[in-house]
């Protein structure tokens, strides 16, 4: 899909256990403002909704099942819809605005996310409009979480 990246982690381990490189400034040019992790229940699903202006970075660790629907007109991917399962690496999955993208714990336990986006959530201050479109309470939307 257009402008979404997804990576699987390369893990350094030793004796103390492991260590992984989310971003590199040499590798993408996504530039975080802010960072945020969450815990995700077993089974659980946060989304879908898109953004208009702000680029996620998530970093999943754990199993998960990523729903990713492109909504931009413009695009060459435009509705096209993709369901990406991530592995017992973490894996880091860059989703631009106008990507309506949802995310399911499939794993067996509770699962962590980071996130690095773009954008200060409600702006300098949180004193914005908050930029995103929820889509999970809308009966007639086109995006639908299937299993």
């Amino acid at each position: 899909m257009e402008g979404v990246e997804i990576k699987e982690l390369a893990l350094y381990n030793d004796q103390r256990g492991w260590l992984a490189e989310i971003l590199r400034d040499d590798e993408t040019r996504l530039r975080p403002l802010m960072s945020y992790l969450s815990m995700t229940n077993h089974g659980v699903t946060r989304g879908p909704h898109e953004h208009r202006e702000q680029t996620d970075c998530f970093c999943f660790i754990g199993r998960f099942r990523l729903y990713l629907w492109d909504n931009r007109e413009t695009s060459s991917t435009y509705r096209e819809h993709k369901i990406i399962d991530t592995s017992d690496k973490p894996t880091v999955a860059i989703v631009p605005p106008g990507i309506v993208h949802a995310y399911k714990n499939i794993g067996s336990s509770n699962g962590l996310v980071i996130n690095l986006p773009d954008r200060l959530y409600r702006g300098w201050g949180k004193t914005d409009e908050v930029d995103e479109i929820r889509y999970e309470d809308d009966p007639e939307s086109p995006f639908k979480i299937g299993d």
